[in-house]
C-alpha cells in the first residue's frame, strides 16, 4: 500500500474533526453524561429513601393499629364492666323495690285482717246483743250500753 497525499490528508482530516470534537464536542458530551449519572444517583437515593420512608411509616401504622386495637379492647371491657354495674345496680334496685312491694303488701294484708277482725267483732258483738234481747225478752240500748258492747267486742 502506497502512502500518499489522500491518505495523508484524510490523516490530517480526521485528527483535525477528532480535535475538533474533543475540544468543543466531547465535553458537552462529558457533561450531559455526568449530569445523567447524577440524576440517576439521586433518583436511585430518593428511591432508597422512599424505601426507607415506606418501612418506617409502614412500622408506625403497625404500632398504631395495635395501639389502636389496645384501646378499642379497653373500651369493650369498660363497657362490659359497666353493663356489668348497671345488671347488678338493677339486680339491687329489683330486690329493694320487690322488698318495698312485700312489704306494701303486707302492711296491706295486716290492714285488711284487722278490718276484717274489727268487722266481725261488731257483727259479733250485734248478734250477742242481739242473742241478749232475745234472753231478756227486752231491747237493749246499743247506744246507752255501747261501753258495755265495746268491752265484750274487745274480749271476742
Amino acid at each position: 500500500m502506497d502512502i500518499n497525499l489522500t491518505f495523508v490528508i484524510q490523516g490530517f482530516a480526521f485528527f483535525a474533526v477528532a480535535w475538533l470534537v474533543m475540544k468543543f464536542g466531547w465535553p458537552h458530551i462529558i457533561a450531559a453524561i455526568e449530569e445523567r449519572q447524577q440524576k440517576i444517583a439521586e433518583g436511585l437515593a430518593a428511591a432508597d429513601n422512599s424505601q426507607k420512608a415506606l418501612a418506617q411509616a409502614q412500622d408506625k401504622v403497625n404500632e398504631e393499629l395495635k395501639l389502636a386495637r389496645t384501646k378499642a379492647n379497653e373500651i369493650i371491657e369498660q363497657a362490659h364492666q359497666r353493663a356489668n354495674q348497671i345488671v347488678d345496680a338493677a339486680k339491687v334496685e329489683a330486690i329493694a323495690e320487690g322488698a318495698r312491694q312485700k312489704a306494701l303488701a303486707e302492711s296491706e294484708i295486716a290492714a285488711a285482717s284487722n278490718r276484717a277482725r274489727e268487722d266481725l267483732r261488731k257483727q259479733v258483738s250485734t248478734l250477742a246483743v242481739t242473742g241478749a234481747e232475745k234472753l231478756l225478752r227486752r231491747e237493749i240500748d246499743a247506744n246507752a250500753h255501747k261501753a258495755l258492747l265495746d268491752e265484750l267486742a274487745a274480749e271476742i
